[in-house]
């Protein structure tokens, strides 16, 4: 999969992937990335979306199925971040935080912060842009880990 352009938080291929993975047709998505990926991608499977708005409109109204966003996010730090996607998801829904490959230990953070509001852990995805060759021993070439955390349903208690 490749890599995001400098300045976006995703490829288009990790968009479409996304979307078609973690939603179903009429579900809503909150869009809170840089780059017209995820727009395009809701576009293409006629999904609904609050899209770039939703930055500066307070996220919408409605409650969500999907909302992804790049790290950090400014909305109040981690706590104020996930506080505000718990209560924008609905039950069983997810949030997916996208971060540039390389501190090992940020991953942990989010999963911990996120957590604390309520979610629940439900997958790391590591996205490289170099597939291995049949034969050959070679490091992928890692670029982007999503954390993909989730709202639990009317029974769960989120790990919280």
């Amino acid at each position: 999969m490749p890599a995001p352009q400098q300045g976006e938080t995703m490829s288009h291929a990790m968009a479409v992937r996304l979307v078609h993975n973690l939603t179903h047709q009429s579900n809503l998505i909150i869009d809170l990335t840089a780059g017209p990926q995820l727009a395009r991608a809701i576009i293409a499977a006629r999904r609904r979306s609050h899209l770039q708005t939703a930055r500066s409109t307070g996220w919408g109204r409605e409650a969500a199925t999907l909302i992804v966003t790049g790290w950090p996010f400014d909305a109040g730090g981690p706590a104020g971040f996930f506080a505000c996607g718990r209560a924008k998801l609905l039950p069983g829904g997810c949030v997916a935080v996208l971060l540039a490959h390389g501190d090992p230990v940020l991953p942990v953070d989010v999963v911990v912060a996120a957590k604390r509001a309520g979610l629940s852990y439900l997958q790391h995805i590591v996205a490289a842009d170099q597939p291995p060759t049949h034969g050959y021993r070679a490091q992928l070439d890692i670029h982007t880990d999503v954390l993909v955390l989730a709202r639990p349903t009317a029974g769960g208690d989120g790990g919280a």
